[in-house]
């Protein structure tokens, strides 16, 4: 099994900045010979759990949603997955979750394709 915990959340105002962390751990995780890509959703009351930005295994290729793209960058260390968020609005308010699959990812990743979950952690943008 894998265990997701997300971190970083808070309340900012509108144009600041923040920065979620993730940190994966357990054995499935750790003894994984294919690695894990990592991937960032945020769910809203009454919205579908939408894709944010998704980084592939090695690192070397990431992926962003149309809202997310030039404001927001994803990175990773072995073990762990950051979400840089820049330029905030009102409506990236939202639970934001960290997501690990045993494969590759692309832009637009679906929730059911993930593997694992975080258990979320809450991002409130005031204006």
């Amino acid at each position: 099994q894998v265990q997701l915990v997300e971190s970083g959340g808070g309340l900012v105002q509108a144009g600041d900045s923040l920065k979620l962390s993730c940190t994966a751990s357990g054995r499935t995780f750790e003894s994984s010979s294919l690695g894990y890509a990592l991937a960032w959703f945020r769910q809203t009351p009454g919205k579908e759990r939408e894709f944010v930005a998704a980084i592939s295994i090695t690192g070397r290729s990431d992926y962003y949603s149309d809202s997310a793209k030039g404001r927001f960058t994803i990175s990773r260390g072995k073990n762990t997955v950051y979400l840089q968020m820049n330029s905030l609005k009102a409506e990236d308010t939202a639970t934001y979750y960290c997501a690990a699959v045993q494969g590759a990812v692309t832009s637009n990743l679906y929730p059911d394709y993930m593997e694992f979950w975080g258990r979320g952690t809450l991002v409130t943008v005031s204006s």
